[in-house]
Order: C-alpha cells, then structure tokens, then sequence
C-alpha cells in the first residue's frame, strides 16, 4: 500500500453542549509540514495534535483548520472588582471635600466605570475537551488518510504501467545495439572497397575500426543499470509504505543512465527510443513528487 501526498479528511462532532469541526488537506512536500489554525482558546492541545498526527502522516504540507462552538450559557460569569470600586470612591469622597461638593455618586452609576463589573470566561474542563477534540481529529486523520490511499493506488497503477513501457524501449535498444554495429561494419566494407576499388581490404584494419565504433556506441552497462532500476522501482511500488524519498532517488539514477545511452547514440532508432524514455522517466519522477 502506497500513499498519495494529497489528501482530505473532514470530521464534525455535537455534543448538546459544544461543537467542534477538523478539516485536513495537503499537498506534496519534501517533509512534514504541519500549519494548525484554531481558536485561541484550543492552543493549549497543539503540542497533542502535532503527536497525535505523526500516527498518520510522514510527509507533507497539511493545513488544518479547527473551529469550536460553545451553546452553553453559564460559560460567562460577571466578576466584580470590589478593591477597584472602593478605590474610586476613595477618590470621589475626596473630590467632594476638597470642591466642596455633594457626592452624588449612586450604584448604578459607579458600576460603569471602567473595570468595576468585568466579563470573564468559566474555567474549561481540559481533559472532557481534549476527549471530544481528539475524536473529531481522528475522525478527521482517518478521512484524510483514505483519500490519500486511493489516490496513492491510481499513481502506483499509472506508474506501473509506464515502467512497463519503459521495459520495451529498453528492450528495443537491447535488440537494436548489435545489429547498428553489424551495419557500421557493412558500410564501412563498402566506402572502403568504393575507395579502393580491386585493393584487397585490410582485415585487421577494418575489424580494428569496427572495434572502436563499437565500444564508442556500447550502451549495455547503462542497459543493464536501467533495466534493474526500473525492476526495482516496480518492486518498491508493489511493497508500500513511505516509499517517496527512495524512488526520487532512484529515477534520478534512470535520468542519468537514459542520458547516456543518448549520449552515445549514433543511430536513429535509439536515439527516438532513449528520448522516449527520457519523457517517461521525467513523468514518473513527477508522479513520484507526490508519494508519501
């Protein structure tokens, strides 16, 4: 099993009290990168659901966003400063002996000066919190680790079936090498009889210039290198797991074998087929950008 980078997972819990929603999505990235936003209130539970998401993702950019709604009345309570007040009506008092005049100060009216009557928030019960919060982002991380899942079995299917492709061009630029060799040696007879029209050719000569076109032209280290690169990668891909680093590597290492044999190519033929693999090696190794 094969996961994709890109992902979403979405999760909503109602008690009769409160409500809390998870939604998750990501992209490909080249480690984890996790960005929460949520009430300010929540963020005292960052440091768990950061823990608590490393049971579902290695890699990635995941943007998470939690919202959390309170239905409960008795959440806000009014505090009353009683220090503060004495404080001014200390000041009042003496206000009123040094003007000389009434104070006239009531209730109603003390009551709206700045910090006396203050709304403040009830204390919240952590741990009940932290039980329907965990829940909703399981609910959510489970989600999200499905959608990865299925995508992750499209791209192993698409890659297999262009590392399959990519077996036949090898396997025509297997079959073809000897035979440009074979042909080299033919026109070379040929220019050279042309040449020296009833001069008797040169054996040793000829089979020493064959010789070197030959190993000039000779791709089959690289073939040989190729062939078990992709064998490889379609071996990883059916074994699973977090599998992405690993195959960038090693369709890197086709690149560079790919580049080579074109390289080297003198022939038509395999120069159309090493640009062909070229082409496929690059959308695998796109497709690859996306595997956990």
């Amino acid at each position: 099993m094969i996961k994709s980078m890109t992902g979403f997972g979405r999760c909503e819990i109602q008690e009769a009290e409160r409500r809390i929603t998870v939604e998750m999505k990501s992209v490909n990235h080249r480690y984890l990168d996790v960005n929460i936003k949520m009430p300010k209130k929540l963020n005292f539970f960052e440091a768990a659901i950061r823990s608590e998401l490393k049971n579902y993702i290695q890699r990635g950019k995941v943007d998470i966003f939690i919202t959390y709604e309170d239905y409960t009345e008795a959440n806000i309570c009014v505090k009353y400063n009683k220090e503060l007040a004495a404080e001014y009506m200390n000041y009042l008092n003496q206000m009123a002996e040094d003007f000389s005049l009434e104070n006239d100060v009531r209730v109603s009216c003390l009551s709206r000066y700045p910090e006396v009557f203050t709304m403040e928030e009830s204390s919240i019960d952590e741990q009940m919190l932290w039980k329907l919060l965990e829940k909703t982002l399981k609910g959510a991380a489970e989600g999200f680790v499905e959608t990865r899942i299925r995508e992750g079995e499209h791209l192993r299917n698409d890659l297999l079936e262009k590392l399959d492709g990519m077996l036949d061009h090898v396997a025509f630029i297997t079959e073809r090498s000897p035979v440009i060799i074979a042909e080299y040696r033919q026109k070379l007879e040929e220019k050279v009889k042309e040449l020296l029209e009833d001069t008797k050719i040169d054996e040793n000569r000829l089979l020493m210039e064959v010789t070197i076109f030959a190993d000039r032209v000779c791709v089959d280290e690289e073939l040989v290198r190729l062939k078990s690169h992709i064998e490889t990668t379609k071996d990883t891909l059916l074994k699973g797991g977090s599998i992405g680093r690993k195959l960038d590597f090693i369709a890197q290492e086709m690149n560079r074998e790919a580049n080579t044999i074109l390289s080297k190519s003198s022939d038509l033929a395999i120069s159309n087929r090493a640009i062909e693999l070229k082409t496929e090696i690059e959308k695998v190794r796109e497709q690859i950008q996306n595997i956990e």
